[in-house]
């Protein structure tokens, strides 16, 4: 593994702070409603595993899988699934949790793969965005933290499988 200079970008105590504040809204938006939580899998099991325990309303959890980055630090350009739903999402209402945004493509095959499959409504919450980096617009609903465009890791994010497990956000200064 290389060794890496990392600086904090955003705290342990930022996130834990911002994801309250998006389980607040969110547990607003969907109170006493039918609710699919879709955790992005791998990078946003942390975030999501946090902000669902902050969404005080009836909600059922499920997965999905997909890459796009197949071992390196910048898109392939090319998204593909890796686990797909268990159960349909037809006339449920969908909350979309991904760890970050920033190309644009995941989010949006994403999107047009789930409204396919005929929910009430879907919505899409990312810990991080990074506006400079966007090569295809997305909406999103509820925003984390808007970022430069820049290599990050921790809180979920990764480096070649590593770093996930660190407590807070932090850029990469250099890979040795």
């Amino acid at each position: 593994m290389e060794s890496m200079v990392l600086t904090q970008l955003i705290s342990e105590e930022e996130i834990a702070d911002k994801v309250a504040q998006l389980g607040k809204e969110i547990t607003e938006r969907y109170l006493n409603k039918d609710l699919i939580t879709l955790c992005v899998l791998k990078g946003s099991f942390i975030f999501y595993s946090d902000l669902i325990r902050q969404i005080e309303t009836d909600l059922v959890c499920e997965f999905l899988g997909v890459s796009s980055y197949l071992n390196s630090a910048h898109s392939s350009g090319e998204v593909k699934f890796t686990l797909d739903l268990t159960r349909p999402i037809e006339n449920k209402h969908i909350l979309l949790v991904e760890d970050i945004v920033d190309s644009g493509l995941t989010m949006n095959y994403l999107t047009k793969n789930l409204l396919a499959r005929n929910p009430a409504s879907l919505a899409k919450v990312s810990l991080l965005y990074k506006p400079e980096a966007i090569k295809t617009p997305c909406a999103l609903d509820y925003i984390g933290f808007e970022i430069g465009n820049e290599y990050v890791v921790g809180y979920g994010l990764d480096y070649q499988g590593h770093y996930r497990n660190l407590p807070y956000i932090a850029r990469v200064d250099s890979i040795n």
